[in-house]
């Protein structure tokens, strides 16, 4: 009754579905590693968050380039503030304000971009306060340049004078005469009655879209694994009731015998001559 699966398309149905659910299989264990991958990242970086309030502040210039290990570290550095810029449409604590960002010229010839903290209402150059003369030393969490998309960073163009839409050096570049420095820091304590801004996690830390969208691509993938199970035992099922109704002589459901002598006696029958 079973000889049917060693013809060449039982072959083929065979051969599939022993290729099919290892694939789906790996791939659904694949994208289960991507979820808890980054359940691990986001776990790290609240830890790495926690401890950094407490750690002691290192010199930035020791931290470059900014990376997920050296995201939210608290720096130190030590200039003199030149020019001051504003950062549109920024929230924080659920009201839209804007950043105070101030360059600071560092010993070595380049600037840092530091955002002093937060304001609420537009950006108007005449809230924001003037930053300290001289030397000063400021301490605050580094931070990766942004990048339009991330972050609720906007790609908006056409900004007045004096403003920017993204921290970056590549967008501040075109409003400065003196190189930059690629990455800033938010201070721990605003100037002037501001509000501190609070660092941002690196990108690719925390339980966002995407690491749900590997969770359901994992559930994807088992389901497939399980309908190709599915399909194979129907078809065989199907097949070995084909193959007990023609040993019984039963045809198709239209009622037809499909035997050898059912189908002569009809012959024999059509040739007939009616009389």
């Amino acid at each position: 009754m079973y000889r049917f699966l060693l013809t060449p398309r039982w072959w083929g149905i065979n051969v599939f579905v022993l290729l099919a659910i290892p694939f789906c299989v790996f791939m659904g264990s694949w994208q289960l590693s991507r979820f808890e991958a980054r359940v691990a990242d986001h776990r790290s970086a609240q830890e790495q968050a926690s401890s950094e309030r407490t750690e002691a502040a290192r010199p930035f210039a020791g931290m470059l380039p900014v990376d997920k290990s050296t995201s939210g570290r608290r720096v130190s550095a030590t200039g003199r503030y030149g020019e001051q810029l504003l950062v549109p449409d920024r929230e924080l604590d659920g009201e839209r304000g804007f950043y105070v960002l101030t360059l600071l010229r560092t010993d070595a010839g380049k600037a840092l971009p530091v955002v002093r903290g937060w304001l609420p209402g537009t950006a108007d150059a005449a809230k924001a306060p003037a930053p300290p003369t001289g030397e000063v030393t400021v301490t605050g969490a580094l931070q990766a340049s942004e990048t339009p998309g991330d972050n609720g960073v906007s790609a908006q163009g056409g900004l007045p004078a004096g403003q920017t839409a993204a921290i970056s050096a590549a967008s501040l570049v075109n409003l400065v005469s003196y190189d930059l420095y690629d990455a800033w820091i938010t201070l721990d304590t605003a100037d002037s009655g501001m509000k501190a801004v609070p660092a941002s996690a690196p990108t690719g830390t925390g339980l966002d879209l995407k690491a749900f969208q590997n969770l359901g691509y994992t559930g994807e993938w088992f389901v497939f694994a399980g309908f190709v199970v599915f399909m194979w035992f129907r078809l065989l099922r199907r097949e070995v009731e084909f193959a007990r109704d023609a040993e019984l002589g039963i045809g198709p459901d239209d009622g037809t015998d499909p035997s050898p002598a059912a189908g002569a006696e009809a012959h024999d029958e059509a040739s007939t001559p009616v009389r």
